[in-house]
C-alpha cells in the first residue's frame, strides 16, 4: 500500500522535530506580539488615568488569538470626552497609516475622592461650595456622567432635586444664563491690536461660553460669546 509522502516525512523523528519546533515558534511569536500589544495599552491607560485619583487598578482583557498581528500600535479612548472609569472600550490602530482598527475591553478601578451632597438640594437652586462634601471610593463604581471635582459643579443650577450623600450627575447640572433674551448688552470686539465695544440687544438667552446671537439698530446682526453678565465678546 501507498503511503502518503507527507505521513511518512512527519513519521520520522528529524521531521517531528521540526513541525513540533516551528509550531512552537508560532506560539512564541503570537505571545510576544499579543504582550507588546498589551503593554502598549496598558501604559497608555495609566498615562489616562494617573491623575484621577490615589490609585488605579487596570485589568485588560488580552486580544482574540484569531486576530492578525498588530503593527506598531497607537491606543485611542473612543469617547475621549469621557473619564476612563469602570468598563472601557479601548481602540487601537495597527499597521502602516493606521489603517486597521481593533478593539480591547478593560476594567479600570480608581481609588480617590469625590464630590456629594452634603444636603438634599431642591431644583433650580445654584450650588454653592457649603452644599458639596467629600466623600472617598471606587470612582468606578460612579455613573459615567458623574461629575468628581468641586470645580465642575459650584456655580450650576440644579436641573432636578439631589438627595442628600449623592452624586453630582452632568445632565442634571446647568450652567445659569448671564444673558437675557431681550437684555441690552455690551459686545467687545477685540484683536491683536484694537480693542472696542457697542452695544445691542441680545435676541437669546446664554451661559457662559455660549454663543449668541446680538442685533444693532433694526438690521445688523452678528453672534458673539458670552463672557460675563451682561457682557459678549467677538474675537478677531
Amino acid at each position: 500500500m501507498r503511503r502518503n509522502r507527507f505521513t511518512q516525512l512527519s513519521q520520522h523523528p528529524f521531521w517531528a522535530v521540526l513541525i513540533i519546533f516551528a509550531g512552537i515558534t508560532a506560539s512564541y511569536n503570537a505571545n510576544a506580539n499579543d504582550d507588546y500589544l498589551m503593554q502598549q495599552v496598558h501604559q497608555f491607560l495609566y498615562e489616562e488615568t494617573q491623575t484621577l485619583g490615589e490609585e488605579v487598578v487596570i485589568d485588560l482583557r488580552p486580544p482574540s488569538p484569531h486576530l492578525p498581528e498588530c503593527v506598531q500600535p497607537e491606543p485611542f479612548l473612543p469617547n475621549a470626552n469621557q473619564a476612563p472609569l469602570g468598563r472601557v472600550s479601548v481602540g487601537v490602530r495597527c499597521g502602516e497609516g493606521s489603517r486597521q482598527v481593533r478593539y480591547l475591553q478593560a476594567q479600570i478601578d480608581v481609588i480617590g475622592n469625590y464630590v456629594v451632597a452634603a444636603r438634599d438640594i431642591e431644583r433650580g437652586t445654584l450650588i454653592t461650595s457649603n452644599m458639596l462634601s467629600e466623600r472617598g471610593g471606587n470612582l468606578g463604581d460612579l455613573s459615567a456622567q458623574a461629575l468628581t471635582a468641586e470645580e465642575d459643579i459650584v456655580g450650576k443650577v440644579a436641573q432636578r432635586s439631589i438627595r442628600s450623600g449623592s452624586a453630582f450627575l452632568a445632565q442634571y447640572l446647568q450652567a445659569p444664563d448671564l444673558i437675557e433674551r431681550g437684555q441690552r448688552v455690551t459686545v467687545i470686539a477685540q484683536g491683536s491690536a484694537f480693542r472696542v465695544s457697542r452695544e445691542g440687544e441680545a435676541l437669546e438667552s446664554g451661559a457662559l461660553g455660549d454663543q449668541v446671537r446680538v442685533r444693532f439698530g433694526s438690521r445688523e446682526i452678528m453672534t458673539a460669546r458670552v463672557a460675563s453678565e451682561g457682557i459678549l465678546v467677538v474675537d478677531f
